[in-house]
């Protein structure tokens, strides 16, 4: 069995920068794994431990492949993941992927999988990206892919040969729904600490050489991929001022209903 986690690396820092596209200047900061994405890998870690006691040689042979877009400084977060027990890693990054919105990055990553990993079964990514919080990419690679995605999902209850048991946090409670292979699961934070790095996968991730791969490496041109393939345009990116003003105390109710009446009127 095969399975892919799409990770992304965030900027650890609060000092960020913007290019003069008005997207966040990546090279050079300090990056983490964004934390969604951290449960995504342990979702894929508790499958790969419920299938080594799997009667069926093929279901025991499950590999876990860590994916991600960006710099060439984003092979540290790849090589985390492979400390927590990912099995490898694959990085997208060539200077023409710079820039891509959400659509353009799904597009680059479902190319990539469809050119590199076609035969895989599943796919986690975390359900936000706490630097953008904009819940696209992960629906948007499984769009280009053509397959059943399930987001908001809490934890997988259950796995069967060909499809799991996922529980998809909603605004008013919870929902189990199962969906068969191939399919996309975007995860949300669950209520554990995930895994940490071992010493051993430390050891292991420290040795293994992160595969790159360029546009040329997935089937798309240049005008695919980056700006250029991006229909998203950010005018302006600023930092929001913090004004709260003046604070009005109400005794009751009946005061308060006439306070709002009279902002409503003003």
């Amino acid at each position: 069995m095969k399975i892919l986690v799409c990770i992304k690396q965030i900027p650890d820092t609060t000092d960020i920068k913007w290019t003069e596209n008005n997207t966040i200047q990546r090279e050079g900061l300090e990056s983490v794994i964004n934390p969604y994405d951290i449960f995504a890998i342990q979702e894929a870690l508790n499958i790969k431990k419920i299938l080594r006691s799997a009667q069926n040689d093929d279901m025991k042979n499950t590999e876990i492949t860590a994916i991600s877009m960006g710099p060439l400084q984003a092979q540290d977060i790849l090589k985390k993941a492979i400390a927590m027990g990912c099995d490898n890693a694959v990085l997208l990054s060539d200077k023409k992927f710079s820039g891509a919105d959400t659509y353009a990055t799904a597009k680059t990553i479902s190319s990539a999988i469809k050119t590199n990993f076609p035969d895989f079964d599943l796919i986690f990514c975390g359900q936000f990206a706490i630097d953008g919080d904009t819940a696209q990419t992960g629906p948007g690679i499984a769009s280009f892919l053509n397959i059943p995605q399930v987001t908001f999902v809490k934890n997988i209850k259950k796995y069967e040969e060909n499809s799991l048991y996922a529980v998809r946090e909603l605004e008013d409670g919870f929902e189990t729904v199962k969906v068969e292979f191939p399919a996309l699961i975007c995860v949300l934070k669950g209520d554990y600490e995930p895994v940490r790095p071992t010493i051993q996968g430390t050891i292991k991730a420290q040795n293994t050489k992160i595969r790159i791969l360029g546009v040329d490496d997935i089937g798309l041109t240049s005008d695919d991929v980056g700006i250029k393939g991006s229909p998203t345009y950010v005018s302006k990116a600023f930092r929001p001022e913090h004004n709260r003003g003046e604070c009005s105390y109400c005794s009751d109710i009946d005061e308060l209903a006439n306070k709002i009446k009279e902002y409503i009127n003003e």
